[in-house]
């Protein structure tokens, strides 16, 4: 699908590494382009056309992931990604509104940027982290979560679509059962939000993060997406020009209104610009489309692993376009290296969940992650690459 949207495809790259970042359309990159060379300015701060043009692409992103995503345009609040993003949520309002002894629940197949900012907060004012069990596919369930849910527990942080295993967590049902126990939700959407339809208010989300390098925008730009409420309650991490009313001497100040008041300084105006473009090109596809897609390569994928020798798949009931496997007796980035030798681009290792091998009794893995643009042929030469793999140290060495 779509593939000629996409000129680093050219090259005969069979690009399977889309869970660490996409590809970008033309479309996107000729949108920032246009935003460099034609009306290149800062926003917000000027009166002459250049900066009344940015001012007005830029502001339209918010209604743009809006309707995106089914939230409020003014809760939309742009970052430099999902990290920033989760790192605002936990030290912006859960520092302020918990207390020693308050328990956040996660589970070890998160990615880092949910796990780390806790484990500080932590270490900084003494919540308590509890984990919650995987199924035997290291999936996680609802009824896992309502096992664990108590009296001391306030905040349930967790990904929407893990980037490992790859299953989709059914956040409607979640949010509601937070929402019951008066928990705070919070998402982390980077591996659901390019790939299906997101919908904020009605999963009961308290606040969302995602970036956009993972749906076909640029780096160094995400969004947080909070509940006005919590979002009025919850301090920046950044000061600066652009958010405040005023200051003075005696050291009173007075900050904007969300969301002007988290984004200090000079924003990523061309890549906040790509990142609706973005959202244009996707939905011009159709998110369901593109669900579809991804779904139907998996399967044919699943369809071919016999052919392969030694090969050890760990997540076949996920439904996400995410598979993560070893072959036996070979480290992952060896298998890794020897893909490369065929242009095919796959990520080996713990992809960022480390705590993940506590379920999984196994550190390192090899990771292919589809999207859209990747085809049945991409498929059949990884396959094809994988079914020689006897040969893998004569490539390797």
């Amino acid at each position: 699908m779509n593939r000629e949207d996409f000129p680093i495809l050219s090259d005969d790259v069979v690009f399977l590494d889309n869970g660490a970042t996409t590809l970008k359309p033309k479309v996107v990159i000729d949108k920032m382009n246009e935003y460099y060379l034609s009306y290149s300015s800062n926003i917000h701060r000027g009166e002459y056309d250049f900066s009344i043009r940015a001012d007005q692409e830029y502001d339209s992103v918010r209604d743009k992931v809006s309707q995106f995503v089914h939230c409020d345009r003014d809760n939309v609040i742009f970052t430099s990604g999902a990290t920033m993003s989760l790192n605002m949520v936990v030290f912006g309002y859960m520092k302020k509104h918990l207390k020693k002894g308050d328990v956040v629940l996660l589970n070890k197949a998160e990615h880092a940027s949910n796990i780390l900012p806790w484990i500080k907060l932590r270490e900084e004012i003494g919540i308590e982290l509890q984990y919650i069990p995987l199924e035997d596919d290291y999936s996680l369930s609802l009824e896992s979560i309502q096992k664990c849910i108590s009296s001391s527990v306030k905040v349930i942080s967790l990904s929407h679509v893990t980037n490992v295993i790859g299953d989709i967590r059914d956040v409607s049902s979640i949010g509601k059962l937070c929402h019951d126990h008066h928990i705070l939700f919070v998402v982390d959407g980077s591996q659901s939000v390019p790939h299906m339809k997101e919908d904020f208010i009605s999963s009961y989300m308290d606040f969302l993060c995602f970036s956009a390098h993972k749906m076909c925008g640029p780096t160094g730009v995400g969004v947080l997406i909070g509940k006005r409420e919590l979002l009025e309650e919850m301090d920046p991490i950044f000061y600066g020009g652009g958010m405040n009313v005023f200051f003075e001497e005696d050291n009173t100040y007075e900050l904007k209104n969300v969301p002007t008041k988290f984004e200090a300084g000079t924003p990523p105006i061309a890549e906040v610009i790509g990142l609706g473009k973005a959202i244009d090109y996707l939905l011009s596809i159709g998110m369901d489309q593109i669900q579809k897609q991804e779904k139907d390569l998996k399967n044919y994928f699943l369809s071919k692993i016999k052919e392969i020798p030694n090969f050890i798949l760990y997540n076949p009931n996920s439904e996400s376009g995410i598979i993560i496997f070893n072959l036996d007796g070979v480290f992952a980035q060896d298998v890794a290296i020897y893909l490369n030798h065929y242009h095919i681009c796959v990520r080996a290792g713990n992809h960022c969940t480390k705590m993940l091998k506590d379920e999984m009794d196994i550190k390192n893995t090899v990771r292919a992650s589809f999207y859209f643009y990747n085809n049945y042929h991409d498929i059949d030469i990884f396959v094809e690459a994988l079914k020689k793999s006897k040969d893998i140290f004569k490539v390797v060495l």
